[in-house]
């Protein structure tokens, strides 16, 4: 009764799962039950091979599956190369390598790179530099700033912009964020005054710079005095200005030199090309006040050929200028539309980008107002003109001591500030 209560459980089972034949010991002897038959057959048991799976079961192996893109970076997991028999071998690259590529693919989600090392810092920038993230409108902006707050100048101590107001209007957010830059070339990029980069000189993330180049850029006497505010009133900003080129500024007048008496550091200044009044009374003040000598030689500082763009960034500002350049490049349908209202007689505005020009006549008529800073030279005197040294000691001490009440008029000075000045403090 109990076999038969057995079997009857196996047969009128509701799984449906094929269990196979199912074996019963009885009277010693092993009766095989076929559950379709409904029957018991009395044979000899035969061994079947064990099969964790059923025959139906397959297996697909799945790289990733979210997407075609994925799918291709997952090739980048191994290097390709080829044998000297021509055949293509392959090998997997290493951890460091896949995990700076997966970061260089996120680097905008990252909090903060302070205290990151430089070395690897530096190959992460490059790996997402190649990777064009720092192209991306929000993302690569986010990413950039991770950058130069960490690293400063390693990022870019030195940005040429001379003649690129097209990268300067469209990436205007990412110029801003780099910090520390000792050379800034804005040459011939026509900002004016109002700019919001003439206003970003002046505070204290480009204090910094020692280099600055406004040559051709529509300046006037109001630009000076709002880049110079800092220095004259809270000595900040550009105070540690060394090279400073103002040339082909026309609307700069006397009133506009006035400010940059405040540049205490100064070393060379051109003003070549600027609508000055009474020239020989401009270079007598830049002598006696600041110590700058009137070139009549051209300086090799205002060639332009010393400031280039250095740093990890200086692919990136190509790939901008690149993208920039891209963007601009006609279509095919603009061309057909401009063909087309070429033959029916109306004009077509085509705008050409603009080449910096000199202003020759206008340096011609001021002549070449480059200024520089005399070295003081070790001159070895004779024995013989020992008096002639002791009046030189003499008048170094009181222009030492005309120095320091210079110091004290121009701190009183300051104390004393005009509506205008005030003014300007509170828009800082």
């Amino acid at each position: 009764q109990s076999w038969s209560r057995g079997m009857s459980y196996c047969l009128h089972s509701e799984s449906h799962l094929d269990t196979g034949p199912i074996y019963v010991r009885e009277n010693g002897k092993l009766h095989v039950v076929n559950p379709g038959a409904g029957g018991v057959q009395n044979v000899t048991p035969k061994r079947r091979p064990f099969s964790l799976f059923s025959r139906s079961f397959s297996v697909e192996l799945c790289m990733n599956r979210e997407d075609d893109r994925a799918r291709r970076q997952r090739t980048d997991h191994f290097i390709f190369t080829y044998t000297k028999e021509g055949n293509l071998r392959y090998s997997a690259k290493s951890l460091f390598s896949l995990v700076l590529g997966y970061i260089s693919d996120n680097v905008d989600h990252i909090d903060s790179l302070i205290g990151f090392p430089e070395q690897i810092a530096e190959k992460l920038f490059s790996a997402a530099e190649a990777r064009q993230k720092f192209t991306e409108p929000v993302t690569g902006l986010r990413a950039l700033q991770k950058f130069t707050e960490a690293y400063g100048s390693l990022v870019l101590c030195s940005l040429c912009l001379r003649n690129r107001y097209l990268v300067i209007s469209e990436k205007l957010e990412e110029i801003k964020s780099f910090r520390e830059l000792t050379c800034l070339d804005l040459s011939c990029c026509k900002l004016g005054d109002e700019h919001e980069l003439l206003e970003h000189l002046t505070k204290e993330a480009l204090s910094s710079v020692k280099r600055l180049l406004l040559k051709d850029n529509s300046l006037s006497d109001a630009g000076l005095r709002r880049m110079t505010a800092p220095v004259r009133v809270l000595k900040k900003g550009l105070e540690n200005l060394l090279v400073l080129d103002l040339s082909c500024n026309p609307k700069i007048t006397d009133v506009g030199i006035g400010y940059l008496l405040s540049f205490k550091k100064l070393n060379c200044l051109d003003i070549s090309g600027t609508g000055l009044k009474d020239v020989n009374a401009v270079i007598k003040r830049l002598q006696m006040q600041i110590g700058l000598v009137h070139s009549k030689v051209p300086l090799k500082e205002f060639d332009h050929s010393n400031c280039k763009t250095e740093g990890w960034a200086e692919q990136t500002v190509l790939q901008w200028e690149q993208a920039i350049m891209e963007a601009m490049k006609p279509q095919d349908n603009l061309r057909s539309r401009a063909a087309a209202l070429r033959f029916y007689g109306k004009t077509h505005r085509i705008e050409e980008v603009v080449k910096c020009t000199l202003v020759e006549p206008e340096t011609k008529a001021s002549g070449n107002l480059q200024f520089y800073k005399e070295k003081v030279q070790n001159c070895h005197l004779p024995l013989k003109k020992e008096v002639a040294g002791s009046h030189e000691l003499k008048n170094n001490k009181k222009r030492a001591l005309a120095e320091q009440e210079r110091e004290r008029t121009s701190k009183q000075k300051h104390l004393c500030l005009t509506v205008e000045d005030w003014d300007l403090l509170n828009t800082y």
